[in-house]
C-alpha cells in the first residue's frame, strides 16, 4: 500500500507576544492508506498540532505535507477548505452536533452544499445511520440520545461524505469506558471492514490499542513508532 500521508520536515511556530514557541519542528511522517494511528504524548508535545495540519484545519510555518494526493501546503484557505469538505471526515471530543436539528438532519449537514438532490441525501443519510447503529434513532434530537449516541451520529456525519481520512480528536474523552469502548469498536470496523485510514489523537492507551500503530511525540518530534500486537 502507498502513504496516503507525507510530512516532510514539517515545523510549526506560533507567537506569542514576542516569544517564537515552536510546537513541531522538523517533523517527518508516513502514513499507508487503511492505517488506523493513534498519536499519543504528553500535554504540549504537539500532538493536536500534528492532527490538524494532517486535517488541513492549520497549516505548516514550513516543511511539507501530502494528504490524498494534494500539497496541502501549497493550497489557498480557500482550496483548503474545498480539499477538507472532500476528503477528510472529523470527528471531535465533544460530538459539536446542532441541538435543533435531529440526528438525521445533524448527519445530512455536510451535504447542503454538494448538488446532490435531496433523495439521494435522504439515502446516505439512511445507509450513515444504519452503518452506526442508528437507524432508529433518525428523528432524535441530540438532547433525547446518550453521549455514546451522539458520538455516533457525529461519526455518520463524518462518514456521510465518504472521505479518505477520518481525523479524531480524543473521541472518546467525555465517554464511560464501555460505551468508549463501543466507539473504538466502531472505528475499527470502518478501518478494517471498510477500508478507512483513521488517525486519532487520545490519552488512553486503552485506546489507543484499538489502532494499528502507535506514533509517541514528545517536544514536537516523533519520539517513536509502535505497531499493535496482532495487526
Amino acid at each position: 500500500m502507498s502513504a496516503i500521508i507525507t510530512l516532510r520536515g514539517v515545523s510549526k511556530h506560533y507567537l506569542r507576544g514576542s516569544e517564537d514557541l515552536a510546537v513541531l519542528s522538523d517533523f517527518d511522517l508516513d502514513i499507508e492508506e487503511r492505517d488506523y494511528v493513534a498519536i499519543m504524548g504528553p500535554s504540549g508535545s504537539g500532538k493536536t498540532t500534528l492532527l490538524n495540519l494532517i486535517g488541513g484545519l492549520d497549516t505548516p510555518s514550513s516543511g511539507q505535507i501530502s494528504v490524498a494526493g494534494k500539497r496541502l501546503d501549497a493550497l489557498s484557505g480557500s482550496e483548503l477548505a474545498r480539499w477538507r469538505a472532500r476528503h477528510v471526515g472529523f470527528i471531535f471530543q465533544f460530538y459539536n452536533l446542532m441541538p435543533a436539528l435531529t440526528a438525521a438532519r445533524n448527519v445530512e449537514l455536510p451535504l447542503l452544499l454538494t448538488s446532490l438532490s435531496g433523495a439521494e441525501r435522504k439515502r446516505r443519510v439512511a445507509a450513515a445511520l444504519e452503518l452506526v447503529g442508528l437507524a432508529d434513532r433518525h428523528s432524535h434530537k441530540p438532547g433525547e440520545l446518550s453521549g455514546g449516541q451522539q458520538q455516533r451520529v457525529a461519526i455518520a456525519r463524518a462518514l456521510i461524505a465518504d472521505p479518505s481520512l477520518l481525523v479524531c480528536d480524543e473521541p472518546t474523552g467525555d465517554l464511560d469506558r464501555q460505551t468508549a469502548e463501543e466507539i473504538l469498536t466502531l472505528l475499527q470496523t470502518l478501518n478494517r471492514d471498510y477500508g478507512k485510514t483513521i488517525i486519532m489523537v487520545t490519552h488512553d492507551p486503552k485506546a489507543a490499542r484499538y489502532a494499528t500503530h502507535q506514533l509517541y511525540v514528545d517536544k514536537g518530534r516523533l519520539a517513536r513508532v509502535e505497531s499493535t500486537p496482532g495487526t
